[in-house]
């Protein structure tokens, strides 16, 4: 019945500890060993994607940046940038509000984050960036920037009672020129806001992998834990919800998973692509 299997990585292929368990590595390995087509769908830059689809194996194409970048065979078949002024607006709309965006930048999958020194003080950001340090570039004027750079996205984050309220702010100054992803993290109350070029986002990308091979939404099992996955849950053919999810996404009339750290893929692969 189901010929592409789609997976969001974090809190959903991976588990807390960022690994694969032995359990989801075997279901989604013999899967693939059936003939079924793997993606992984990520709002994660290309640099640290590549990671884990390494330790996956077999290559599996990357759907990156929530759509935005499409990577088959380490190579780039798809990259749609965030036009400039798109970009320009999203950062005086923060600044406007006291917040440091984040440019994501590189159209061929660099990944390079380019940020002012305030954005380093920033609780969320400030540990993001840490975490991807050898990719960070530090500017002394980010608009500057955003006009010469091949920007992809804007990323703002923070706690998110703050980022929900800043999200209307946002999208009003963006109008339609642009898509607003959200991704919350209910455990440690933060969210992060994405500003990508309007139309894209995780559904979108897979279609657009779909028809480059053959494969209708209908013969599509996806799953993930996050708003940036829903459109993409619901719009495949079965879409499923991680137990982990924020509690409002598990209400959303999704069937739900056990949670990632009790290999809900592996459950979901087991029950549906293995029978």
């Amino acid at each position: 019945m189901f010929r592409l299997l789609a997976l969001d990585i974090d809190g959903t292929l991976l588990r807390s500890d960022k690994a694969i368990s032995p359990r989801t590595r075997r279901a989604v390995d013999a899967a693939r060993e059936r003939g079924i087509r793997l993606v992984l769908a990520t709002g994660r830059r290309y640099p640290s994607a590549r990671k884990v689809a390494e330790d996956l194996g077999g290559d599996p194409p990357l759907v990156l940046h929530n759509g935005a970048l499409v990577v088959e065979g380490g190579t780039i078949v798809r990259c749609v940038l965030l036009p400039a002024e798109v970009a320009l607006g999203a950062l005086r709309c923060g600044r406007a509000s006291g917040r440091h965006g984040v440019l994501h930048c590189g159209g061929a999958g660099e990944g390079r984050l380019v940020v002012e020194e305030a954005a380093l003080a920033s609780r969320l950001v400030g540990y993001y960036l840490e975490r991807s340090r050898r990719d960070v570039q530090v500017v002394e004027d980010l608009e500057e920037a955003a006009r010469r750079e091949d920007v992809i996205q804007v990323m703002y984050g923070g706690p998110r009672d703050e980022m929900d309220a800043f999200f209307p702010d946002l999208s009003r100054a963006l109008g339609g020129a642009a898509r607003i992803e959200r991704t919350v993290y209910a455990e440690g109350g933060l969210a992060i806001l994405d500003v990508l070029a309007g139309g894209l986002g995780k559904a979108e990308a897979l279609a657009f992998v779909r028809a480059r091979w053959g494969i209708s939404a209908a013969e599509t099992l996806a799953i993930g834990d996050n708003w940036n996955d829903h459109e993409m849950l619901e719009q495949a053919g079965l879409g499923l919800v991680m137990g982990n999810a924020d509690p409002e996404l598990r209400r959303s009339g999704l069937p739900v998973l056990p949670t990632n750290d009790e290999d809900g893929v592996a459950v979901a692969i087991e029950a549906h692509l293995l029978g």
